[in-house]
């Protein structure tokens, strides 16, 4: 664990700061970073995608930390058809779903926004009940209290004055009537993850009973509610909003198999963008950090007395195998480029020398542009060194169980012994 502490130690001093506030650099790292994938041959497309969505879902909190929930907050929605330059990252969100009423409106400027997580119809009754009656009087009034229950719900939406109302559940025809006559747009249906989306570009508050609607439960953030049609569908596009803190991606291809494969390298190009926004940090790739950490553990094993001393040079060694990997990958000489790296890492200030996996020489990986991220490289060597440890504390036998033929289940059969005769608990009955 001492040797977890020093490599961590070693890993901040050879990383250095980057300006999150630089496009041109954010830009280049996260390009670094998919280049090799589907997604390079159109250029910085996905990349500078990728930066916009983070970028707009990042919230500083008041103690100065960050916190990014793309997973939540920025949604990617593929469309068939259309040209792969027609991409882009919506100030606003966009939703799949069409007003309930042909004759409310399709475009609000500056939209007074009400959203709701409770029915604007009439409820069903819990368990099952039975009514009778006798007289038709009594069936018209049955159906008025229905009618004077929607009309409470419809006058508690309306009496806020929103220009739009969305809704989680359904809406009734008479409740899109009342609300048709107050000039209301309705949206019903929505995902509940959509709605979050959206109160979160808005500003509006969800509500759970049109009792409890007030004027801050008015969202008044987005500058434009408009629904389009593209191809057979309609969408709801909530755009222009003052401070988005959640936003759509779209993405525009040809067919399903291209729209996807963009969508996988897009995550790849979020999770970049999100691990250099919350740590400006970046080390130089190509083995070069291993080389770097690896030589310089064994020049501090050498001060370290007694057997532990092992265990420490055991991390420095094994930290050689993913520079020697990528030599393997890349079709090089592994002996002579290994050699020459740890030559060049031997010296003071050679801490950049790493691998072209292109060329399969020895290269100054910095000026090359091949870089790691700070996080995800302290990360993978916490998990590594803990995950080794925690199996060395593991005494004599990890797996006890017995196989039918031939030994148990710690180290195999003994010469001479019958094929059915086994160690430990299975001989033992």
């Amino acid at each position: 664990m001492k040797a977890l502490e020093d490599s961590q130690a070693l890993l901040k001093e050879l990383a250095y700061p980057i300006d999150v506030n630089n496009p041109e650099e954010m830009r280049g790292i996260v390009k670094g970073a998919i280049d090799t994938k589907f997604s390079s041959r159109w250029g910085s497309l996905i990349s500078d995608l990728a930066l916009k969505a983070v970028q707009t879902v990042c919230i500083t909190k008041a103690d100065g930390t960050k916190d990014i929930d793309v997973k939540r907050y920025a949604k990617v929605e593929k469309l068939s058809g259309g040209e792969l330059t027609d991409c882009e990252v919506l100030d606003g969100v966009m939703v799949n779903k069409d007003i309930t009423h042909p004759r409310m409106r399709r475009e609000i400027k500056n939209p007074r926004v009400c959203l709701l997580d409770c029915p604007l119809e009439y409820k069903k009754g819990e368990s099952q009940t039975n009514v009778e009656i006798t007289k038709e009087a009594d069936w018209e009034k049955l159906l008025m209290q229905e009618e004077e229950e929607i009309r409470k719900m419809c006058e508690d939406v309306v009496k806020i004055k929103p220009d739009v109302v969305i809704t989680e559940k359904g809406v009734s025809d008479l409740a899109q009537h009342f609300l048709l006559k107050a000039n209301i747009s309705v949206i019903r249906r929505v995902r509940k993850t959509d709605n979050n989306r959206i109160a979160r570009v808005t500003g509006a508050s969800i509500c759970n009973r049109t009792e409890e609607l007030t004027e801050h439960s008015i969202g008044t953030g987005a500058g434009l509610f408009k629904i389009k049609q593209i191809g057979d569908e309609y969408f709801t596009f909530i755009t222009e909003c003052k401070e988005p803190k959640a936003c759509s991606v779209i993405l525009r291809g040809a067919s399903r198999d291209v729209l996807n494969e963009m969508e996988r390298n897009l995550h790849d190009a979020f999770n970049v963008a999100r691990n250099i926004i919350l740590e400006p940090r970046l080390l130089p790739g190509g083995g070069a950090v291993e080389m770097e950490l690896a030589a310089r553990m064994k020049e501090k094993a050498k001060l370290i007395e007694g057997t532990r001393q092992y265990a420490y040079r055991a991390v420095a060694d094994a930290l050689e195998v993913i520079p020697r990997s990528l030599a393997h990958n890349c079709g090089a000489d592994v002996v002579r480029v290994m050699t020459d790296l740890r030559a060049r890492h031997a010296v003071a200030g050679g801490a950049h020398w790493g691998i072209d996996g292109q060329k399969g020489v020895v290269t100054d990986v910095k000026a090359l542009g091949v870089m790691d991220t700070f996080a995800v490289k302290q990360q993978t060597l916490r998990t590594a060194i803990e995950a080794a440890a925690m199996l060395l504390r593991i005494d004599d036998i990890i797996s006890g169980i017995s196989k039918k033929k031939g030994g148990g289940g710690g180290g195999g059969g003994m010469p001479g012994m019958d094929d059915g005769e086994t160690f430990g608990d299975a001989r033992d009955g």
